[in-house]
């Protein structure tokens, strides 16, 4: 009995011991089979490596684009181009000077002669004269003298011819006809020779004619010189004033009055003739209502 429980005992050892040594080996052989694989494991192993890795074993690609391709590629960003921006050069040039203002806007006005001018008019104005001081004006008018300056000066006339005097100096303005001087010939104390000798255009003086003993036209206030001295007073050999000899051939120069130019022109349309066109004497300054 003693002896069957020992076989008994020995064959149970056996048989836990075959028992581990079968585990050991069927450990090895699986890890045998994880490591080298049988080709069908192989094959599925390296199919899920290329899909992981690609076939080049670089990064896997991004997920793909819902772009077509040729509009992805329509839509990669080309390289920026940088436009030099033109400019209208005539708009932008800061180097042109200055612009010049603009010229003032010519001013013709008309008074009576009041108390205050009477007084200054005593040299060219007094009792006997043939027009009364009621029947005068004083003029006040915008002229270009020979510099380029735009000046203001002064001029008495008829009441009757105010009006055109204003539209001719006015006229003489925008033409540009330059004027050395238009002040009063009270001025120069009444002195006709000291008005022509400072080249001073002027009208009313109460005066006898040049060389006569009858009232000039200048008495009625009908009759304007202009630039005595490039419009000189002729008579035989006698040049008034005596600046105006250099003038008696009658050069293109400024102020000069010539036969048909626009000063004629002007003049003649609203009324006044000209001393040049007489044959003895020539009054190259002279403009008159009478002709005289």
């Amino acid at each position: 009995m003693r002896r069957a429980v020992l076989i008994a005992g020995l064959v149970a050892g056996l048989i836990v011991v075959l028992g581990l040594a079968a585990g050991c080996t069927t450990g090895a052989s699986a890890s045998e089979d994880s490591s080298t694989g049988s080709p069908l494991v192989s094959a599925l192993s390296s199919a899920s490596s290329a899909r992981s890795t690609g076939s080049t074993g670089s990064a896997p690609p991004s997920a793909p684009s819902s772009v077509p391709p040729a509009a992805a590629e329509t839509a990669t960003a080309e390289p920026s181009v940088t436009v030099p921006e033109t400019t209208d050069e005539a708009s932008t040039d800061t180097t042109a000077g200055p612009v010049p203002p603009a010229d003032p806007a010519f001013t013709g006005l008309i008074e009576p002669v009041d108390a205050a001018l009477a007084a200054r008019m005593a040299s060219s104005w007094r009792p006997g004269c043939p027009v009364a001081l009621t029947d005068l004006r004083y003029l006040s008018l915008t002229y270009r003298s020979p510099d380029g300056t735009v000046q203001q000066g002064e001029l008495v006339v008829s009441a009757a011819v105010a009006d055109d005097v204003v539209a001719i100096f006015r006229q003489l303005y925008d033409i540009g006809y330059p004027i050395a001087s238009m002040r009063l010939v009270d001025d120069f104390g009444g002195d006709d020779d000291a008005s022509m000798a400072a080249n001073n255009t002027s009208a009313f003086n109460c005066r006898p004619v040049t060389g006569g003993v009858g009232f000039s036209e200048h008495s009625y206030g009908t009759a304007i010189d202009v630039n005595p001295v490039q419009n000189p007073y002729l008579r035989g050999s006698l040049v008034l004033p005596a600046a105006g000899r250099a003038f008696v051939d009658r050069p293109d120069a400024p102020g000069v009055i010539h036969a048909g130019d626009a000063v004629v022109t002007v003049f003649a349309d609203h009324g006044f003739s000209w001393g040049g066109s007489w044959r003895e004497p020539v009054d190259y300054q002279h403009f008159s209502v009478s002709g005289r």
